[in-house]
């Protein structure tokens, strides 16, 4: 696939919020870097089964009320999609707002690297 086709199938998935099924999408060695680490957690994750964790472990945490996908927008290898999502942190039982822009690099078809940036 070309970085066009995995970003617009990336935007298309995370639209659905079929989150856990864009990770088909990622290289088995996939790099992800968030803004902020998740309790207990490091800002880093290396490895498809890391970043899987990583999304069940917000999936059992948050409950996702709406989600709104902009983009891609390309550059060669890399892509960044907006997402803004109003959910709730199920332990707190409070509701939040998450705005964050995420970049992407796709080699041979496959998502190497993300990082998302976001306001803490």
């Amino acid at each position: 696939m070309t970085t066009r086709e995995v970003a617009d199938k990336v935007v298309q998935l995370c639209s659905q919020s079929k989150f856990m099924e864009a990770l088909d999408l990622y290289s088995p060695d996939i790099v992800s870097i968030e803004a902020g680490a998740p309790p207990g957690q490091s800002r880093e994750a290396k490895g498809i089964a890391a970043v899987r964790a990583k999304g069940e472990w917000w999936s059992t945490n948050h409950e996702v009320h709406s989600t709104k996908v902009e983009g891609p927008l390309v550059a060669g290898p890399y892509f960044t999609v907006t997402y803004r999502m109003e959910a709730t942190f199920k332990p707190q039982n409070r509701r939040f707002v998450m705005e964050e822009v995420a970049v992407y690099k796709v080699v041979d078809g496959k998502i190497v690297y993300e990082e998302f940036f976001y306001s803490m």
